[in-house]
């Protein structure tokens, strides 16, 4: 085979280029410190690269989401610490009102205050967590939960709970529904209601009561009627969801107590003939509610001991229905504290998965310098082999001998 001069000229100039896009790629790994450039470099190393790294990167998601968690629970709790001593006072308000002493000024003078703290209590409810996100509006973040039209706070959330995505496999509630902290009191002591009729003339006065028998519950409705004849008083039971007279002719005894179908409570005071009290199953109502009544109650001229029983009565259910109030804070701090504590242990474990996946990116993309570096000084010499071999070969002509 003949070769010619352009030939020659031809296969150096090639062996140089091809020896110098090697050395260059070499240069770029050392600068880089990576041994993939390109998915061409190595396609499975690559490959693994990727989906470590869109791992990470979702790790990377889930720290933004924890911090966002964190922020708005630790607002949260906050507010409930708030709440939860706003509504320890008004407990502390309640029990002060059941002084005999007091008379219908000093109660006027409670009431007063009970408004304020009324309007600071829906203030609170109306909290947001820093970002304008109503905290108790359920996915209604953008929307004032409650508002208040005289004796009436209207709720404009949902039950919903705002959620979000803090790991692989959790989703966490970063609020709570108004719906359910504000507006979903137990009745009574939980189990049952037991009121006095508005009616009633005497004075006498009936407990929250507890259960005693939970399999007696029957959930119905009972209404226990006082008769006085002269020195006796006796009182009967009915079941009004049955109509049926359970006992009758029953003698009272102040501050005994009475078991209906597991519930037991007891009746103190004087009641007067015709007097009805009655049990219901405990339904909801909204700690508004519960603050307008005491607040009505307070309100409300004391002229005869009726009127002093009836005092007695709300104040009695309003210390319960309060006290349900205050627990469901209670249950709504401990349940934002458990969650704060789930952050902390999952941003450890983050942490340690986002270290795994950088020690792996780091062996599957991290140049070996020592190598490099060697590879690099021989691909050096190897060009300038080529180069000065080219210039030989390019200087050969029988020209010069001439």
């Amino acid at each position: 085979m003949r070769i010619t001069t352009n030939m020659m000229y031809e296969m150096g100039v090639s062996r140089i280029a091809d020896q110098q896009a090697i050395l260059n790629k070499t240069q770029q790994q050392v600068s880089t410190g990576r041994r993939i450039l390109t998915p061409a470099d190595d396609p499975s190393g690559a490959s693994s690269a990727l989906q470590v790294s869109q791992a990470d990167g979702l790790l990377g998601q889930h720290v933004e989401n924890r911090n966002l968690a964190r922020n708005g629970l630790g607002i949260e709790d906050g507010v409930l610490q708030s709440i939860s001593d706003l509504m320890q006072n008004v407990k502390t308000t309640i029990i002060a009102a059941g002084n005999g002493t007091l008379g219908n000024v000093e109660r006027n003078f409670m009431a007063s205050e009970l408004r304020g703290q009324l309007d600071q209590l829906i203030g609170l409810a109306n909290g947001t967590d820093g970002n304008g996100n109503y905290l108790f509006s359920g996915f209604q973040t953008h929307t004032v939960p409650f508002a208040r039209s005289g004796n009436t706070v209207s709720y404009a959330g949902d039950s919903g709970l705002r959620a979000l995505q803090v790991s692989g496999e959790r989703q966490m509630a970063v609020g709570d529904s108004g719906q359910d902290l504000f507006l979903s009191v137990p009745e009574g002591n939980g189990r049952f209601l037991a009121t006095a009729t508005s009616g009633n003339t005497g004075t006498g006065k009936i407990s929250s009561g507890t259960v005693v028998d939970s399999a007696a519950i029957t959930g119905d409705d009972y209404q226990i009627t006082f008769s006085v004849v002269g020195a006796t008083t006796t009182y009967s039971v009915t079941n009004v969801t049955t109509s049926t007279v359970l006992s009758s002719g029953n003698p009272y005894t102040d501050g005994s107590a009475i078991v209906v179908d597991g519930m037991q409570f007891d009746i103190k005071g004087s009641p007067a003939n015709g007097d009805q009290f009655s049990l219901t199953p405990s339904g909801r109502k909204s700690v508004f509610d519960v603050m307008n009544e005491l607040i009505t109650a307070l309100s409300t001229a004391v002229v005869v001991p009726a009127d002093s029983a009836r005092l007695s009565n709300t104040l009695a259910l309003a210390q319960s229905e309060m006290s349900n109030a205050f627990d469901k804070v209670l249950e709504t701090r401990a349940s934002v504290g458990a969650r704060l504590k789930e952050l902390d242990a999952l941003e450890d474990s983050g942490s340690y998965m986002h270290l795994q996946n950088q020690t792996r990116l780091s062996e599957l993309q991290d140049l070996d310098y020592n190598e490099a570096l060697s590879k690099l000084a021989m691909q050096q010499i190897t060009l300038e082999a080529a180069q000065k071999s080219f210039v030989q070969v390019a200087g050969l002509s029988l020209f010069k001998y001439l």
